[in-house]
């Protein structure tokens, strides 16, 4: 006789009854089973990632995500990182031996059951990064077993309940990235196992931190990071003999780093920047044998940088920039021989570079910018192999730069501006092939640019201006193809710019202006430049039409130079133009109508001093957003009409040219002062001719009637150099 089910018609029908009758599958499913698919019912999962969750098992414990013991009973739910959308099981009683539960990561919202403290055995309760909101349930606190808490990643809202303080296992407390406000309680000193706590990023979360928090004696991680937590740091801290991180930065705190804090033997990690922390750096931090890492940036500490840190000599991060900390730089600090970051940038120190640093050969990061520093830089500095940037700019650091920095082969960036740097710019340096940033403006150089630029081929910006360098660019400069930022300028550079910059093809920064260049303008610029500033030079000839080929050129300037013929129809295709300068030229003709057809042009059109005949094209009406206009000093005729509809207009100067006819009767034309309109003989306001009292200089007058718009030009043009400056390495 065939077994039961084996007859294939047996089986339909049995899978039938089945499937009409589901709620018979139950009864092969034990209670907690039950409990968990009632659960499951409420999800909204995009994929069937609980397929696995089968009524027709025995009990849940093959399913994917629960653990059980030997005796089939649930300790665990762990569903990390699964698409689970909905709410937090509320429905679990039944689930008697739950020790564990890790729902994170799982896009689940709405609030922390209540329920949840009914689950005794619990020692874990993970729901971090999900979508929770509401408060902190206070039944969550009956959970005497519980060791474990991570509601961090959420939005979780109130305060922190003073109950915390019953939750006496708890060794890891996690509520950062919420949103939580309020004190944190006094309680916390009752968590005599508290290893873990982690509450940063709760903007709202205010008041000091508890000298209760001293109680907490086995606590490893005090975390209370970008929070509104003010006040001092207590004494109390000291007594934490285990703890090795300590992050409360981007907070409030002020006062005084407290002596204390160097019987935490243990600490490895001291976070405390961006705060209002004042007074020394206490030099009980000497005992920090343990210590990595020492972040104290931007706060107002005063005193010297103390000798007693050369004994911490597992420290591999130092940062104390932006303080106001006097004196020299510890010799000790040359014996931190894992020392790879040195960060002491924005300070009032003062003394030389010590010779001792070339001793931390492992230094990467060596920054001592903005200080108050003198002498030369060390010939041994070339021992820094490793060393990969270099800031040491707005000192008054003296002397030559040092050939042995060419040494420093993993060198990517070095900035010496603004010192009283002399002699010439050793060629050797140009052998580092890994420089990305070569900063020596604002110094005393003299010399020539090397030929050997060209193998730093990874150059990507290039700043030596205000300088007494000479010569000639060499045409190696073409071969730097990933080179975007080159300023040349108010030095005593000659000859002309070479063709080869067109193989400069990232090239959107130049500025050669302030020095004796001869030749025309470069017909190979790369299409890439966006801002080219080459006033004050001996240029000359016509401006080529290729000039309509730098599409992406937002600032042209030209002034002071000795062009001539017209301007170039093709000026039109510069479309994203903002300043055009072409004063103080010899251009002539007439303005081309195409400059009316730029609506970019928005900062400046300066064609001052030149030859200029005709009228104003018409098409001038398109600029409504030029802010400065200047024509004064050429021979334009014709009526200004046509520039009453250039509302946004903050300067205008029309002086000494050949307008006529009554002034527009509008409020700007009405305010604009006479040396503006001055020296065109029939231009006449209300019956009155505007005639100059006394004819000035035309260099004189220019630079006198143009202040506001070069006040515009300037303020503009230090953003955009500031811009610059601040967001490219």
């Amino acid at each position: 006789m065939p077994p039961p089910l084996s007859n294939p018609i047996t089986t339909t029908i049995f899978f039938l009854i089945i499937i009409s009758f589901p709620y018979t599958s139950h009864a092969l499913i034990d209670t907690q089973g039950l409990a968990l698919l009632s659960w499951k019912t409420t999800l909204n999962t995009s994929t069937n990632v609980l397929k696995s969750w089968n009524a027709l098992d025995p009990t849940p414990c093959n399913w994917v995500g629960i653990q059980c013991n030997s005796n089939a009973q649930v300790t665990a739910i762990n569903l990390n990182s699964l698409d689970i959308q909905g709410e937090l099981p509320r429905n679990l009683q039944s689930l008697e031996f739950l020790n564990s539960i890790t729902i994170s990561s799982t896009n689940l919202s709405g609030s922390i059951p209540r329920e949840f403290g009914e689950y005794l055995e619990l020692k874990l309760i993970d729901i971090s990064d999900n979508m929770i909101t509401g408060s902190i349930p206070s039944e969550i606190f009956n959970l005497a077993k519980l060791e474990t808490l991570a509601l961090n990643t959420n939005m979780i809202k109130g305060f922190i309940p003073s109950e915390i303080g019953k939750l006496t296992s708890l060794k890891n407390l996690l509520l950062f990235d919420n949103q939580l406000e309020g004190e944190i309680p006094k309680s916390i000193g009752s968590l005599a196992s508290l290893e873990v706590i982690r509450a940063g990023g709760n903007k709202d979360l205010k008041g000091v931190v508890p000298e209760e928090i001293g109680n907490c004696s086995n606590l490893v991680m005090l975390g209370l990071a970008e929070t509104s937590i003010s006040g001092v740091i207590p004494a109390s801290i000291g007594k934490l003999k285990k703890i090795q991180t300590i992050a409360i930065y981007t907070s409030l705190l002020s006062g005084p780093i407290p002596d204390d804090l160097g019987n935490c033997t243990e600490l490895r990690n001291l976070y405390l920047y961006q705060n209002s922390i004042t007074g020394p750096i206490p030099r009980s931090l000497g005992e920090l044998k343990k210590l990595e890492s020492l972040l104290l940036w931007q706060n107002g500490l005063v005193g010297p940088i103390p000798d007693e840190l050369g004994k911490c000599t597992e420290l591999v991060t130092i940062d104390l920039s932006e303080n106001s900390l006097t004196g020299n730089i510890p010799v000790s600090i040359g014996g931190l021989l894992k020392l790879q970051e040195l960060q002491l940038s924005v300070n009032q120190l003062t003394g030389s570079i010590p010779l001792e640093i070339t001793n931390c050969v492992a230094l990467t990061h060596f920054e001592v910018d903005n200080n108050l520093l003198t002498g030369e830089i060390p010939v041994s500095i070339g021992k820094l192999s490793s060393m990969t940037l270099f800031f040491a700019w707005q000192n008054n650091l003296t002397g030559s730069i040092p050939s042995s920095l060419s040494q420093c082969e993993n060198l990517q960036a070095l900035d010496l501006s603004y010192n009283q740097l002399s002699g010439t710019i050793p060629s050797q340096m140009f052998l580092l092939q890994n420089l990305t940033k070569l900063l020596l403006l604002s110094n005393d150089l003299s010399g020539f640019i090397p030929s050997e630029i060209g193998n730093c081929v990874n150059l990507y910006r290039l700043r030596v201006n205000d300088n007494r360098l000479s010569g000639t660019i060499p045409s190696e400069i073409g071969k730097l193809k990933n080179l975007n930022f080159l300023d040349l300028s108010n030095n005593k550079f000659v000859g002309m710019i070479p063709k080869s910059i067109s193989g400069c093809v990232n090239l959107e920064f130049l500025d050669v202006h302030s020095n004796g260049f001869t030749g025309g303008f470069t017909e190979t610029f790369p299409t890439s430049l966006q801002f080219v500033d080459m006033s004050d030079n001996r240029l000359t000839g016509s401006l080529s039409p290729n000039v309509g080929l730098l599409t992406e050129l937002t600032k042209l300037n030209l002034g002071k130079n000795q062009f001539s013929g017209e301007i170039p129809p093709a000026i039109r295709s510069c479309s994203k133009l903002q300043m055009l300068d072409l004063g103080k030229n010899g251009f002539s003709g007439q303005i081309p109508k195409q400059l009316g057809q730029i609506p970019s042009l928005e900062i400046a059109l300066n064609l001052s001093c030149n030859q200029f005949t005709g009228e104003i094209p018409p098409e001038f009406i398109g600029l409504s957003k030029l802010a400065s206009l200047d024509l004064s000093y050429n021979k334009i005729t014709g009526k200004l009409d046509v520039l009453t509809n250039l509302q946004n207009l903050v300067s205008l100067n029309v002086s000494y040219n050949d307008f006529k006819g009554e002034l527009p009767n509008t409020p700007f034309f009405r305010n604009l002062p006479n040396s503006d309109l001055a020296g065109n003989r029939a231009l006449y306001v209300s019956g009155a001719v505007v005639t100059p009292a006394d004819k000035m200089g035309s260099t004189g007058h220019a630079r006198s009637s143009a202040r506001l718009a070069m006040s515009i030009l300037v303020s503009t043009a230090m953003e955009y150099l500031s811009y610059l400056e601040f967001t490219q390495l």
